[in-house]
C-alpha cells in the first residue's frame, strides 16, 4: 500500500509514519506534504497513492481547498484536532475521521476499513467535502467578535461589525474598517481564515480576506478571472483568480 501524509506538525507526521509502518512493514510512505501548494504540485507530477492521510489544518489553509482544485480519486483518512461531538458528524458521512494526536489501534481499524473497501468504490466527491466542511463549521470553535488593534502607541479593539476587509502587506496584516481607516493587527491571513467566519468573510486573493458588506461591485473578465471593487476602496485592482472564481460566486449567492 502507496500512502501520501498530508501534515504540517512534524512530530504528527513521524508519528504517523511509524504507526503505518508498525501495522504493515510493507507500507511505502510516499511523502509527507505540509500544505495545499506542494499536495497540488505532488499529485499533478506524480501517479495518485492507495490512500491519503490528511489533517483538516494544513500550513496554507484547511484541506478542503485541495478539492477544489484537484479530483482526488483514492480513499482518504482525515485526522483532526476537533473534539468528538465534530467527528461523528464527519463519520456520518461514511469516512474515517481519527482524532490526534493518533491512536495505534484507531489508525489500524482504519487502514483494515480501507483495504476491505470495494475497488469499484469511487473517490470522494465534492459535495460530500461540502457537508464534511460543513458539519465540522457547524462544530468548530465559536468566530471571534473583535479584534485588538494598534494606533500609534495605544491598544484599542474594533468590533467584527466595524471590519471592511483584512490585506497583507509583506508580512505586515491591516484591518481596514467600513470608514477607512487601517490598523495593524497581529495576525496573518491564514490565520484569521481560520478565526472569521466564512459565512461573512472570504479570502479574495494572497493578500485580501474581504468581508460581505464590503463588497462593492464584481465584474467579469474575458480571462473568466472576477474584479471586485470593495468599499472602501482598496489601493490596487483586486482580483480573484479563475480556479477560486466559482467558489466565490457561490460564497456571494449563500
Amino acid at each position: 500500500m502507496k500512502i501520501l501524509i498530508l501534515e504540517d506538525e512534524a512530530l504528527s507526521a513521524k508519528r504517523a509514519s511509524q504507526l503505518l509502518r508498525e501495522f504493515d512493514p510493507d507500507i511505502e510512505v510516499l511523502d509527507t506534504l505540509e500544505s495545499i501548494e506542494e499536495t497540488v504540485s505532488w499529485l499533478s507530477k506524480n501517479p495518485e497513492p492507495d490512500l491519503l492521510l490528511l489533517d483538516i489544518h494544513l500550513s496554507d489553509g484547511l484541506c478542503f481547498r485541495l478539492f477544489e482544485r484537484l479530483a482526488v480519486k483514492c480513499p482518504i483518512i482525515f485526522t483532526t484536532a476537533y473534539d468528538q461531538y465534530a467527528l461523528q458528524a464527519f463519520k456520518l458521512n461514511s469516512i474515517d475521521y481519527l482524532l490526534k494526536p493518533l491512536d495505534k489501534t484507531e489508525l489500524q481499524n482504519a487502514l483494515i476499513k480501507y483495504r476491505n473497501l470495494n475497488e469499484s468504490r469511487g473517490g470522494i466527491s465534492l459535495a460530500d467535502i461540502r457537508r464534511i466542511e460543513e458539519n465540522m463549521l457547524s462544530f468548530s470553535k465559536k468566530y471571534k467578535h473583535r479584534f485588538l488593534v494598534k494606533y500609534a502607541d495605544t491598544i484599542l479593539y474594533k468590533n467584527i461589525d466595524e471590519v471592511a476587509y483584512f490585506y497583507a502587506d509583506d508580512k505586515v496584516v491591516y484591518l481596514v474598517t467600513s470608514e477607512g481607516r487601517k490598523y495593524l493587527v497581529d495576525y496573518n491571513l491564514e490565520s484569521l481564515e481560520e478565526l472569521l467566519d466564512p459565512h461573512l468573510f472570504f479570502r479574495i486573493n494572497r493578500k485580501i480576506i474581504a468581508r460581505i458588506q464590503s463588497i462593492q461591485k464584481v465584474k467579469a473578465l474575458l480571462s473568466s478571472r472576477l474584479q471586485v471593487f470593495l468599499k472602501p476602496p482598496f489601493e490596487q485592482n483586486t482580483y480573484v483568480s479563475r480556479e477560486r472564481s466559482p467558489e466565490f460566486k457561490v460564497w456571494l449567492d449563500n
